[in-house]
Order: structure tokens, then sequence, then C-alpha cells
């Protein structure tokens, strides 16, 4: 069978065919659809192969999102104010630099009210590998560069905040 490649810009614009519900849709939704897929996954493969395709989505979505919303010739500083903007705007989740260094390829960055954890219950584990992979897709986009994102700290471990590790490789 013939692969159907969805991912794309023309395929995100629903003003067309939602003209009476709009573009927005309760988080529990979204939440519904990716812990379903994630479930899914990780029963006919393995969780780490679930987190794995997971954070690989995330990370075509970061491309994307970088490359069709993103002036990527901005300095860091701006193109880091215009990803704040943006993820507010599409109520993905509030950013903030925690640490910067740019000349080596290291960042340490958080997002609060995150889309994919936020008000969970204690799990003791990280559940952002979308997250992870998005960021890491974003960044690659801007610096060329190949990054790994590890979430180190999530709503779902008891922090109230997302911390995410960025790095270069």
């Amino acid at each position: 069978m013939e692969y159907l490649n969805l991912l794309n810009w023309e395929n995100i614009d629903v003003s067309e065919g939602r003209r009476n519900l709009g573009e927005e849709m309760p988080v529990a939704v979204y939440r519904l659809m990716q812990y379903a897929i994630h479930d899914e996954l990780a029963e006919r493969y393995s969780l780490q192969e679930a987190q794995n395709i997971i954070r690989n989505s995330g990370r075509r979505v970061g491309i994307l999102f970088c490359n069709r919303l993103i002036n990527q010739a901005l300095p860091l500083n701006e193109f880091i104010s215009e990803l704040q903007r943006l993820l507010k705007e599409f109520k993905i989740g509030v950013l903030r630099v925690e640490q910067s260094d740019p000349a080596n390829g290291k960042f340490v960055l958080t997002v609060a009210e995150d889309l994919d954890c936020s008000g969970l219950p204690l799990l003791n584990e990280t559940v952002c590998h979308y997250d992870e992979g998005f960021i890491a897709g974003i960044l690659e986009e801007y610096t060329g560069k190949k990054f790994q994102v590890i979430e180190i700290d999530c709503w779902a471990t008891g922090d109230r905040v997302c911390r995410f590790k960025a790095e270069a490789i």
C-alpha cells in the first residue's frame, strides 16, 4: 500500500471545513487522542518504541512548525521571543529559557501549562516525549544541528513545569 503523507501545512488549515466549530478543541480531546496512540503503540511494540515514535513525530512537527511560522534568520534572542509568542498563541505552553549556551549547543528550557501533561496525577515518570521531539525539531531547523532533548522534570513527576535539557549531538 502506498504511503499517504498527511503532515503538511495545507492539511492543517481547518478554516474551510470547520466554519461552525472553528480551530479550537478542549485539551482533554487532544490528550485522549495522544494517550490512546501512545498506549496502542506500547501494547503493539514496547513502551520504549512507543516513546521513540511519539518523540520522532514531535520532531517532524517541530521542523514543520519552525519552517512555516518562524523567521529562522532572526538572531537567537529574537527567535526565542517569537517561539515563546507562538507557543502561547497556539496554547501549547509558556516557554522560558533557563540556561543558554548556544556556542556549545546546550539549553535548558521550561514549558509551563504544558499541553501534554499539566494537571496529570503523580506518575513518577516523565511523559512529554512528543515535546522532546518538538523542541528538538525546532532547534535542529534553526541551528542546522541535530539535537537530543530530554525531559528532566515533568508535572507527572511532581514538578509544576516541564524542564527540558537540549544538547546538540
